[in-house]
């Protein structure tokens, strides 16, 4: 499997509402941190999560997490 694009060298830190998202596992999405298909050809898929109610979220921006969708601070190493 190839490495994924680092999208940002830091987490995004995003508010939202209850829902379903797909949080880009690929680094190529121009909707950061989110999936816009841009992944189509690679090894890599999005991630699912919900969210049951408003929250402050950390999204990891270098997609080198041990536990996608959230940051890890993986990219303290990068």
């Amino acid at each position: 499997m190839s490495d994924p694009v680092v999208a940002q060298k830091s987490p995004f830190i995003v508010e939202l509402e209850p829902g379903k998202y797909l949080w880009c596992a690929c680094g190529r999405s121009k909707n950061q941190p989110f999936c816009d298909g841009s992944h189509d050809g690679t090894d890599f898929a999005p991630v699912e999560f919900e969210i049951v109610e408003k929250s402050k979220i950390t999204l990891c921006g270098c997609k080198r997490t041990k536990s996608p969708p959230e940051c890890c601070m993986a990219h303290s190493e990068i």
